[in-house]
C-alpha cells in the first residue's frame, strides 16, 4: 500500500516467457497484488509468472492487449484495488519508476496517469527514431481529438484510480492495437483528469509488432474519439441553451 491505498498491477502478456518472471519478481514492495493476463500464449508465460509469485488469468485464445488489460482491471476492482497500474510483460518498464507513476493518483491529483517516454532526457539515444516519430505524431493527433494535451499517447506504463475505472464503460473499449487512444478519449469524455510523468524508454533491439494496418486502425480510433467528443460538446451546448 501507499498512504493506505491498495495497489494492484496488471501485466498483459503474450509469449513473454523470457521476461515475465523478471517483471513479476522486481515489483516494488508497496504493490499488494500482481495479476498477469496470459493472453493466449503459446509458450510457458503463465507458469513462469505463477512461479514468480503472480496470480495468472489465462485467455485460451488471444483477445488483444486492450481486452487483456480490461480483464485485469475487472479483476483488480473485484479484489478491492484502489489504484491499478499497468506494466507490460516484456521488461520495457522500470519497476523503480512505478512509485512516480502511481503518485499523482494516490495524491488525488489525477484519476489516470501515463508514462511519458518522450520527456526522458535520454530518449533521443534510447528510442529508435521511427518509434520516436510515430509516438510523437500519434500523441499530437490524440491530443487534438480528445482536447487534452498528451505527449506519449501509446505508452502502456499507466495507473488509474478505482473511481476513474468505474466511470468507464469497460466493455466498450477497443480490444486490440489502438486501445490507449480509445481509452484516453473515454477518460476525457468521462471528465477524468489525465496526467503524464517522465519514464524511461527501454528497448533491447527487439522488432516492433506494429504493422501499417495497426497504424490505420489507430488513426480511425483517434478520428472516432474526436467525433465522439464533438458530439458530447454539442449535447452540452444544447442542454445549456435549453435551460
Amino acid at each position: 500500500m501507499i498512504d493506505h491505498r491498495r495497489i494492484h498491477v496488471v501485466v498483459p502478456a503474450k509469449d513473454e516467457a523470457r521476461f515475465i518472471a523478471g517483471v513479476v519478481s522486481t515489483m516494488p514492495s508497496f504493490v499488494d497484488e500482481v495479476v498477469v493476463i496470459d493472453d493466449g500464449s503459446a509458450d510457458d508465460t503463465g507458469p513462469r509468472a505463477r512461479a514468480a509469485g503472480a496470480r495468472v488469468i489465462r485467455h485460451a485464445a488471444s483477445r488483444g492487449v486492450g481486452a487483456a488489460i480490461v480483464a485485469g482491471y475487472r479483476d483488480a476492482l473485484a479484489r478491492g484495488a484502489e489504484v491499478v497500474a499497468v506494466m507490460a510483460g516484456d521488461g520495457q518498464m522500470d519497476p523503480a519508476e512505478l512509485a512516480d507513476v502511481v503518485a499523482p493518483v494516490v495524491a488525488g491529483r489525477a484519476g489516470y496517469v501515463k508514462g511519458h517516454r518522450l520527456h526522458h532526457p535520454e530518449v533521443w539515444r534510447r528510442m529508435p527514431w521511427i518509434r520516436l516519430l510515430g509516438n510523437a505524431t500519434l500523441g499530437a493527433l490524440t491530443s487534438l481529438a480528445i482536447g487534452v494535451r498528451i505527449g506519449d499517447a501509446q505508452c502502456g506504463f499507466t495507473a488509474a484510480s478505482r473511481e476513474a475505472l468505474e466511470a468507464l464503460d469497460l466493455d466498450g473499449l477497443w480490444p486490440g492495437y489502438g486501445y490507449p487512444n480509445d481509452l484516453l478519449g473515454a477518460l476525457t469524455r468521462a471528465g477524468v483528469t489525465v496526467a503524464e510523468v517522465p519514464v524511461s524508454p527501454i528497448y533491447a533491439g527487439e522488432s516492433s509488432g506494429l504493422r501499417p494496418r495497426h497504424f490505420a486502425v489507430m488513426l480511425w480510433l483517434i478520428g472516432r474519439a474526436g467525433y465522439r467528443r464533438a458530439q458530447l460538446l454539442r449535447r452540452k451546448k444544447a442542454a445549456n441553451a435549453a435551460r
